[in-house]
């Protein structure tokens, strides 16, 4: 077995694995479209939140959509490695990691409207 890698080349070899990630995730037309969302709502969310933890929740909210919609992302990736052949638990899997996005889209209106109301 290699050795671990450790310290400053584990953070940069960690750092090259995530921009890899992203790169992988604006295929995904959902993750561009959470991502252009996070890019016009994160400034706004800044801008009328009036106290540092209304800022934290309006841009949080955003970031977790799009944290959801990564996992979601590897969710299906990994389903689809295993087989394209319809299954009910492949189903299933893609339908839970949806229902995850959704209900982190309704959070992330719960918030701002909250806030904003």
């Amino acid at each position: 077995m290699p050795p671990k890698d450790e310290g400053l080349r584990h953070l940069f070899l960690a750092a090259g694995y995530s921009f890899k990630g992203f790169r992988a995730a604006l295929d995904e037309p959902a993750f561009r479209q959470e991502l252009l969302l996070l890019l016009v709502g994160g400034p706004l969310g800044l801008w009328l939140g009036e106290t540092g933890i209304e800022r934290a929740l309006l841009v949080g909210s955003l970031l977790l959509v799009l944290i959801v919609e990564l996992l979601n992302s590897a969710v299906e990736a990994v389903v689809n490695r295993v087989s394209y052949e319809h299954h009910i638990l492949s189903g299933r899997a893609k339908d839970l990691g949806s229902a995850a996005v959704f209900t982190s889209l309704v959070l992330a209106a719960f918030v701002w409207l909250s806030i904003l109301l």
